[in-house]
């Protein structure tokens, strides 16, 4: 594959600044796109926001460290790859990183080579039709179709142009579907934060959708009373 044909995007969390920069620019050197991250919760709001092939999580983070991210990240999309890097070596921190969901696990300090090395290794094996990031762009939910790229919401009669927040939670609910998503998972993912206020800013827009849905009497939003939401579609 030539190198300017990549079309793989990586999420980079990092809190070094230089060796996030110097990573940053050896992944772009080989043609990948890579959204840069400081800490853990900036972390999970860039990844509700893009389409990400892999994720290379720092293990030591400001906020949210990065086994957490990962769990976070595994609790929504359980295919994206995962590599840490840690400065810690010893065989228990390894088997952490692998239970919280990680692929790869490297030690610092690495060479910048093998790291590269490792991340085409792991796109190699897990690279396949597309047909996982369309799972995370298109949703059918009832007579309803969702193209969160385009923000679109479509039913038969309406088309109805999402805003960016709106699309966001929609998504997480779409990809939860029969599953009940924790009202502090949406808020770190969409908000990055989690605080009472912003948690009425998220029930605005849960009414919102339910709004938005209410022409198909099948598609329901449901509270879970002190936990969060599920999205219920029968069929």
């Amino acid at each position: 594959m030539n190198m300017t044909d990549r079309k793989e995007t990586i999420l980079l969390v990092e809190d070094d600044q230089n060796l996030g920069f110097v990573i940053q620019d050896s992944l772009k050197r080989k043609g990948y796109t890579v959204h840069l991250s400081r800490d853990g919760k900036e972390g999970l709001k860039l990844f509700n926001e893009h389409i990400y092939d892999l994720c290379v999580l720092d293990v030591m983070l400001p906020h949210k460290d990065g086994f957490s991210l990962a769990e976070d990240i595994r609790s929504v999309n359980a295919e994206v790859p995962i590599v840490f890097l840690s400065a810690k070596s010893q065989t228990e921190d390894r088997i952490a990183g692998f239970k919280a969901g990680g692929d790869d696990y490297l030690t610092k300090p690495f060479s910048h080579e093998e790291l590269v090395l490792r991340i085409e290794a792991i796109l190699r094996r897990t690279s396949g039709t597309g047909s996982e990031t369309r799972d995370r762009e298109h949703f059918e939910l009832g007579e309803y179709t969702f193209d969160f790229r385009n923000l679109t919401l479509t039913h038969p009669t309406e088309e109805r142009k999402l805003t960016k927040k709106e699309a966001d939670v929609l998504r997480l609910l779409c990809m939860h579907q029969e599953q009940v998503l924790p009202r502090e998972l949406v808020l770190n993912m969409v908000w990055g934060d989690d605080t009472y206020f912003l948690g009425r800013s998220l029930d605005v827009f849960i009414s919102r959708l339910r709004k938005y849905l209410k022409t198909d009497e099948k598609v329901n939003i449901v509270n879970v009373h002190g936990v969060g939401f599920k999205l219920v579609i029968e069929h």
